[in-house]
């Protein structure tokens, strides 16, 4: 439980209060990250479960990207814009670095954050128009196994920035492989639960599918361009994996 509400700290706004803290805390948080992931994705569901009864498919859907951009402070949403600006152009590793660090968002990072809200809200335009569980079991699986896509990341690659000057150092920190078997069964029992409540498990798979696809392509790009991963790239990685699993119960409901 500590370990989880030092997850639900790092990447919420919700006002979550410890008594002490320990740097270590913050490496093996991240087991928890997808069930982090449930928590936002089910505010997002309630938002849009609630609009949808008063507004149409797309107005609800704008509400619910909204609500849960408001929940995580855009904190994924940066380093998504971050990560594009950075490799969008052929520029050296040093200076890749250099332009992830920079406040300032290019024309690379505005088209891949612009591009990615208007299709997320789209998605889930789409899904609130059909039979409402799929909209919420979409918003659940999307911000769960995008989180463990980017635990994933983390565990398969050496950090590949200046650890000395990381935003949150004990992230720059070799994770452990049992963080990310942990994370995998947050998303395990997620996938039982929406099963017991009648989302078919060709659903989940496509969307499990879709997750480790973009973990695999976010973990070679990171370390060609890198050589490892860095806190924009991981946030990179949960934004392109939540679009993956949109698209995958898009297709398939």
């Amino acid at each position: 439980m500590r370990l989880f509400l030092v997850a639900l700290q790092f990447l919420t706004r919700l006002p979550v209060r410890l008594s002490r803290f320990e740097p270590a805390w913050l490496n093996d948080c991240v087991r928890h990250f997808p069930g982090v992931g449930m928590v936002v994705g089910a505010i997002g569901a309630v938002v849009l479960a609630g609009a949808a009864l008063l507004w149409p498919a797309w107005i609800a859907a704008v509400l619910a990207l909204a609500a849960t951009v408001a929940l995580t402070g855009g904190f994924h949403e940066d380093g998504l814009a971050d990560t594009f600006d950075a490799l969008g152009g052929v520029v050296p590793r040093d200076k890749a670095l250099a332009i992830m660090k920079d406040s300032r968002i290019g024309s690379y990072g505005a088209l891949a954050l612009g591009l990615s809200l208007l299709l997320r809200a789209a998605l889930l335009a789409v899904l609130a128009a059909r039979p409402l569980p799929g909209a919420v079991a979409a918003l659940l699986a999307s911000h769960a196994f995008a989180r463990a896509a980017a635990v994933g990341v983390m565990v398969s690659l050496p950090y590949g920035g200046d650890a000395d000057h990381a935003k949150a150092k004990p992230l720059a920190l070799a994770v452990a492989p049992r963080n990310f078997g942990i994370a995998l069964a947050w998303c395990g029992l997620l996938a039982l639960a929406l099963g017991l409540l009648g989302i078919q498990p060709a659903h989940l798979l496509l969307a499990f599918a879709a997750t480790a696809a973009v973990a695999w392509a976010m973990q070679r790009w990171l370390k060609r361009r890198l050589g490892g991963y860095t806190g924009d790239g991981l946030g990179a990685t949960e934004q392109l994996a939540e679009i993956a699993v949109l698209l995958a119960f898009t297709a398939s409901f």
